[in-house]
């Protein structure tokens, strides 16, 4: 894929500000397309959109396939009559801050539920017509997601394999009785599903008009506790009774010593090549319904996956074993054509998996931060990019740019990180002048695309920290303040993409960088 010379903003809308303890997808996030027009940026690039389960994390989802509930606008929802003036009328105060995820998620249960009985009971016939609409076209995944969500509130919440053995292993003998029994909680997960996807549908057109796309996530492996899984247990490395076999994660690198044991289960290849890989292609392309462009996360275990044996302590012990990624993408182009794929491609990255990214063009990604120092990796320095890439200041899995400088300026075991940067960058100010600095030598780099995290165009510290990969809890949850998105910012932006061509539309020169 050839992407043209441009730049964007990575921002979670979780990340957005709004008064009901999370961002959604309501006016806000308008506010921040308006942002990025102003800025002349032509890409927004988002995690994964699915409804999140064990540690709220993006990456671990109940669906590959399902939007998350949290994202639900219920002002939205208010203009569409699905709610009145009195069921917002006692919201709580959750402040602008770090999300509560616990009191937003009951929060918005309660307010989809209130919709869910005024939808049952609505005469609009358009809306009711969009929503039979969606259950029909959706049916693929929407079915089997329904009533796993169904069957997961019924039995309070817990793991599937906790679940009655009937539902659980999916005894076809019972499935009908079951489907009866929670056929009301089914409807009710239909229903938030096609609020999700009207709103999102909404604000990705709103963008679009403004030749802005989306660049969307798409995690390798899916949630244990997933729909998914569920319901395609032959495809998965599990057992028939639903034990994991084998699970995923990455051996020890940068980010963690003992490497990490994300515990997804790996795929069955040899069952998936049977019927071309479609469950991988239907994913694909409900993907392409959302989003403008693809960004895969772990591409390397397309070509390896790191096999660690189930109920393993860390990820220290596994082995590397083969993936089909030539056949796969081979199948996917082959049904569906050319794909905008962006290729996560840190890590232990062998030729193999150079060769793969390169036979499909796709654009690999650049860190900036992991090439400062002795130690770093200086094919991430921005004199070594090549034009077919995508950069970075910062991934989601580290510190944002100014706490990455801080902390290398106060750690005396990483003080060669920080006079490295201030060399390379030709800055010799405070660590908020190398943070402006760094953004200037990826904007100005030949790689085609970059993309900026909302923290480090805004200059905050690690208290802006996404994730800390390995920590339980705390995560996901850094938002924006009504008020963040300042014209200064937008100018510097514009400053900064008319000076180095990146802008999409000409525009007219800032007479200043200054912030």
């Amino acid at each position: 894929m050839k992407l043209s010379r441009s730049a964007g903003i990575l921002l979670h809308p979780t990340s957005l500000p709004g008064k009901f303890g999370i961002g959604d997808l309501g006016p806000a996030a308008y506010k921040f397309v308006d942002f990025l027009e102003k800025s002349g940026q032509g890409l927004w690039q988002v995690f994964p959109l699915g409804p999140t389960g064990y540690g709220d994390s993006p990456y671990q989802c109940f669906s590959a396939f399902a939007g998350n509930p949290n994202l639900i606008s219920p002002e939205l929802l208010l203009k569409d009559g699905l709610l009145k003036n009195e069921d917002l009328q006692n919201t709580p105060e959750f402040g602008d801050g770090t999300i509560d995820y616990g009191a937003v998620i009951n929060f918005k249960k309660e307010l989809l539920h209130k919709a869910h009985l005024n939808f049952l009971s609505s005469k609009k016939k358009s809306l009711l017509d969009s929503y039979e609409e969606f259950v029909k076209k959706e049916k693929e995944w929407l079915d089997d997601y329904a009533l796993f969500m169904a069957s997961k509130d019924f039995h309070g919440g817990v793991l599937w394999t906790e679940w009655d053995k009937s539902i659980a292993l999916r005894d076809e003998s019972k499935m009908s009785s079951w489907k009866k029994k929670l056929a009301d909680g089914v409807k009710y997960h239909k229903f938030v599903q096609f609020c999700f996807l009207t709103q999102w549908t909404k604000i990705k057109e709103y963008a679009n008009k403004k030749s802005i796309k989306i660049v969307g996530d798409l995690p390798i492996f899916v949630a244990y506790d997933s729909a998914d899984v569920w319901a395609n247990k032959e495809l998965f490395s599990v057992d028939k009774t639903g034990n994991l076999k084998t699970v995923a994660g990455v051996p020890p690198d940068y980010f963690s010593k003992t490497g990490q044991l994300w515990g997804n289960p790996l795929y069955n290849w040899q069952e998936m090549a049977n019927d071309d890989y479609l469950w991988w292609r239907n994913r694909i392309k409900a993907l392409l319904k959302i989003i403008d462009i693809i960004r895969i996360d772990h591409f390397r275990g397309f070509e390896a996956f790191w096999q660690i044996p189930g109920g393993a302590p860390t990820a220290q012990k596994g082995k590397w074993v083969k993936a089909p990624g030539k056949e796969l993408f081979s199948s996917i182009e082959k049904h569906l054509g050319k794909v905008p794929i962006l290729a996560e491609d840190l890590g232990v990255i062998t030729p193999e998996v150079e060769d793969l990214r390169d036979t499909f063009n796709f654009p690999g990604m650049k860190i900036l931060q992991f090439s400062f120092g002795a130690t770093g990796e200086k094919k991430f320095l921005p004199h070594n990019y090549i034009k077919n890439c995508v950069v970075y200041t910062g991934s989601h899995d580290n510190d944002t740019t100014r706490g990455f400088f801080e902390e290398a300026k106060k750690n005396s075991s990483k003080n060669d990180i920080y006079k490295f940067a201030q060399e390379y960058l030709n800055c010799y100010g405070n660590e908020g002048e190398l943070v402006k600095a760094a953004l200037k030598s990826v904007y100005s780099s030949v790689a085609d695309t970059v993309i900026i995290p909302m923290q480090d165009l805004l200059n905050l510290g690690t208290e802006a920290r996404m994730n800390f990969p390995g920590k339980l809890g705390g995560n996901w949850g850094w938002r924006l303040k009504e008020g963040d998105l300042r014209d200064d910012y937008a100018a510097y932006l514009s400053y900064l993409m008319e000076i180095y061509q990146r802008a999409p539309v000409k525009k007219k020169v800032a007479t200043s960088e200054k912030k």
